[in-house]
């Protein structure tokens, strides 16, 4: 079992994250932090395997916490999630050996072949009896990535993780809400999300309004029914 603790200082994303985790086979979420000196104590008091870090935090930011977690934990593998779409920070990070490197909003389908990748790697890296065949090299990486079994019960387009993802923000949500509010919890596209809405509004799970209140266009508002 991988141990994973998460630190982000955003407690809507890092439960996101947590309920993903959830849904993935061969890992334990350990802990939540939502600083950098938070996470720091928890690696300092506790044995993990691999940290869901965020970069723009108060305080200690992702960055010189990585810094840390190289320099004196070295059997801890980092995984960035973070907003930070600036190249020089990716490279920083990937120069300073993070696993991997997820960009903000993130569907379910992105986080988990993360996981799964560093999974299997890992799982290789400790099992050295286990032959490296010519399919490894030709990924050029040395793993074989799972693809999720096709979902039953749902339309072609819905994934069934997402959309349990998607009723757990809104079943959380109190009062109207429209897409641009639901966006950066659901950690999907808006256009995405979309889909998402259109099919709980069909089966009867949303309600939905158009508020003619604003300048502009009028905005759909949805409220949570079932």
């Amino acid at each position: 079992m991988i141990r994973v603790i998460i630190i982000e200082d955003d407690p809507m994303v890092a439960d996101l994250a947590a309920g993903y985790l959830e849904g993935i086979d061969g890992f334990s979420l350990e802990h939540t932090a939502h600083s950098g000196e938070d996470g720091l104590a928890l690696l300092r008091a506790h044995h993990v395997d691999l940290v869901l870090l965020d970069v723009f935090m108060p305080g200690m930011d992702g960055m010189e916490l990585l810094r840390i977690i190289k320099s004196q934990f070295y059997h801890t593998d980092v995984i960035m999630i973070t907003a930070a779409q600036n190249s020089d920070d990716i490279l920083n990070a990937l120069r300073m050996g993070v696993a991997d490197y997820i960009v903000k909003p993130f569907t379910f389908e992105r986080f988990r072949e993360s996981l799964l990748q560093f999974r299997e790697k890992r799982q290789l890296l400790i099992s050295p009896e286990v032959p490296i065949t010519q399919e490894m090299l030709d990924r050029r990486i040395f793993i074989k990535k799972e693809r999720p079994a096709p979902d039953s019960g749902t339309p072609k387009g819905i994934d069934a993780r997402t959309l349990k993802t998607v009723m757990q923000v809104l079943q959380q949500y109190e009062g109207p809400f429209s897409l641009k509010d639901i966006e950066p919890l659901a950690g999907i596209s808006r256009i995405s999300l979309k889909k998402y809405f259109d099919y709980l509004t069909a089966t009867g799970r949303l309600g939905s309004v158009k508020d003619y209140g604003g300048p502009g266009r009028p905005v759909t508002l949805y409220n949570w029914i079932a």
